[in-house]
């Protein structure tokens, strides 16, 4: 519990968000794309079936349904009435940044304005003054200003309003009523290379502006990998919870980081089966994302103790803080393993884009072309986001955690001694993923890597020369972390037989066939990406 706006108020555990990483269509839907009402029910079912005790009401590269506090008690009030949002459990906006969303800018008026509306709805439900919506996510925070401009709209231009003059003294307050709560929680989602590395000095500055009582501070876990490979990832959030306790200790003001997580090891490995390993690998955690592939594509029973454990476990004491004879090592770590993984990214592009337009939609998603075509200044170089740009490469039997890995045969042995001490499940890890790497399809691509390239609409060289460096990846983390490669189990040898004839389907342009192998590889997996 932490003292907020005079209250004590619930750190949530686990958060719902709205992520189209799974494969099965929940039995609830009826579509194969879920929005709508249907988000609004799967919020009630997050909270009351899976025991979440947040829901992320994502509005950052999708339409979503600004009414859904009244939905939600009109639709399941008996629910709510013991179960109260915005102190029992939580719902939390995330909106695009307007710095940003250049076309999406103003729904961060449309949205801020909507939260008092909430208050309205839920205080006359519960019959006293209820805040269900007092946080906001702001994505690619990258500076403080952007967090600080966000507080001070909502205050300045949402609840300063009620004193504006309409006619005479007639007020905007004395006609629409004032506008609470008075403040917003702004949650800064940091995601790329220098503001992860920079995170402290971030909210310092917001603190020092803005004076919070305690801040919530999403790490980004995918982006990261999806933009630097899965070593900087990890190494990065390491960092990034370090940094924040040291803010903590020198500023005084709590921290509950926020861990943004996926299925496997590339976006952060939070499975059924590696719920130990995923506690121990990122200690000092808060609250961390329960995504759709989590929540839908295990057995429900499955998933309800997954979310059972985090909601008693978490926060799970202290980070691991970086030492700092150990930093500079890590940043050399970094930089060596980012230039590795980009080096093969940069080639492998146009085939990644044309293998995702096979993912199926789960969310009804806006064009977006994701943090990586921002971050870099290598021209033309774009690519998907991250879950159809990892369930393309699983799909075609080259999981994206391998690629770059060929870093590991430039360490030097203390290098080598603090990779391991600060990313301490990584031959964990490589061993989960071995099992989906498809040799077959590895010497298929090489062998008709220029009818590929042709389907592609790129150079045979570039596409040769990308699958080059992967075997070099493939080997370095055979030969350094000591993991064969390739299926070890029925499941995984089924996968690859999917995974084949997706790729053969591919070639031969056999698009609907393709399309049913991708689908049965992703089932068997249970996640798409």
């Amino acid at each position: 519990m932490v003292d907020c706006m005079g209250e004590s108020r619930k750190i949530p555990r686990t958060m719902s968000t709205q992520h189209p990483d799974n494969v099965t269509i929940p039995e609830w839907c009826q579509e194969e794309i879920i929005d709508g009402d249907t988000e609004v029910y799967e919020a009630y079912y997050a909270y009351s079936v899976l025991g979440s005790q947040e829901v992320m009401w994502d509005s950052e590269g999708k339409d979503v349904d600004t009414r859904v506090v009244r939905k939600l008690l009109a639709e399941y009030g008996d629910y709510f009435k013991d179960h109260v949002i915005g102190k029992d459990v939580f719902l939390t906006y995330r909106i695009p940044n307007p710095r940003i969303e250049a076309a999406e800018r103003k729904i961060v008026v449309e949205t801020l304005y909507n939260i008092p509306v909430a208050y309205d709805v839920a205080s006359t439900f519960y019959k006293s003054d209820v805040a269900p919506i007092f946080e906001v996510i702001l994505p690619f925070t990258t500076a403080s200003s952007d967090i600080i401009c966000l507080h001070n709209y909502y205050r300045r231009a949402v609840v300063e309003s009620e004193e504006l003059n309409l006619l005479g003294s007639l007020k905007v307050e004395d006609w629409v009523g004032s506008f609470r709560p008075r403040d917003i929680e702004v949650i800064p989602l940091v995601e790329d290379f220098g503001s992860i590395l920079n995170i402290d000095r971030i909210v310092a500055e917001y603190a020092e502006a803005i004076k919070p009582k305690y801040l919530r501070v999403f790490i980004a876990r995918s982006d990261p990998a999806l933009n630097y490979g899965i070593f900087c990832a990890v190494i990065l959030s390491k960092i990034a919870l370090s940094k924040l306790r040291s803010f903590e200790r020198e500023y005084g003001v709590k921290v509950y980081p926020i861990l943004g997580v996926g299925s496997m090891p590339f976006r952060g490995h939070l499975s059924p089966d590696n719920i130990d390993r995923f506690l121990h690998e990122y200690g000092g955690i808060s609250t961390v994302t329960l995504q759709s592939a989590l929540r839908y594509d295990h057995p429900l029973d499955r998933v309800k103790e997954v979310v059972n454990i985090l909601n008693s476990k978490l926060p799970n004491g202290e980070p691991a803080v970086v030492e700092p004879h150990d930093e500079n090592g890590l940043l050399m770590i970094l930089n060596n393993c980012r230039l590795h993984y980009e080096s093969v990214v940069e080639d492998l592009a146009p085939l990644v884009n044309s293998l995702a337009s096979y993912v199926p939609q789960r969310r009804a998603r806006k064009l977006h072309i994701g943090l990586f075509g921002y971050s870099r200044n290598v021209a033309g170089v774009v690519l998907p986001r991250a879950i159809p740009f990892t369930a393309a490469l699983y799909s075609l039997g080259i999981p994206p955690e391998i690629i770059g890995s060929k870093f590991l045969l430039d360490l030097k042995e203390n290098e080598w001694n603090i990779l391991q001490k600060y990313y301490v499940n990584i031959k964990d890890d490589f061993r989960a993923v071995g099992g989906y790497v498809s040799w077959q399809n590895m010497n298929m691509l090489m062998d008709t890597h220029q009818r590929v390239a042709e389907r592609v609409g790129m150079s045979a060289e570039k596409l040769e020369n990308a699958l080059t460096k992967l075997l070099d990846d493939i080997r370095a983390i055979e030969g350094n972390l000591g993991i064969k490669l390739g299926p070890r189990n029925m499941t995984q040898r089924k996968h690859e037989n999917f995974a084949n004839n997706f790729l053969i389907s591919y070639i031969e342009c056999e698009d609907a066939e393709a399309k049913s192998y991708f689908l049965e590889a992703a089932k068997l997996r249970r996640f798409l990406g």
